[in-house]
């Protein structure tokens, strides 16, 4: 069987660091990270949406 290739990721602590700078969760990082990828201003854009929308 082949092996299963490692995704790439962001590091827990820069995850941790998102989420404080946007106010959303760090789950919802991961969301967001698997939607527009690793793109900080990406990221931060539709963290903050998402915070601003609740």
């Amino acid at each position: 069987m082949a092996e299963e290739q490692a995704r790439p990721g962001l590091k827990p602590e820069i995850v941790s660091e998102l989420a404080r700078e946007s106010g959303a969760s760090e789950h919802q990082i991961r969301e967001i990270v698997s939607l527009v990828g690793f793109d900080r201003g990406s990221i931060l854009r539709e963290a903050r949406l998402l915070k601003n929308n609740r």
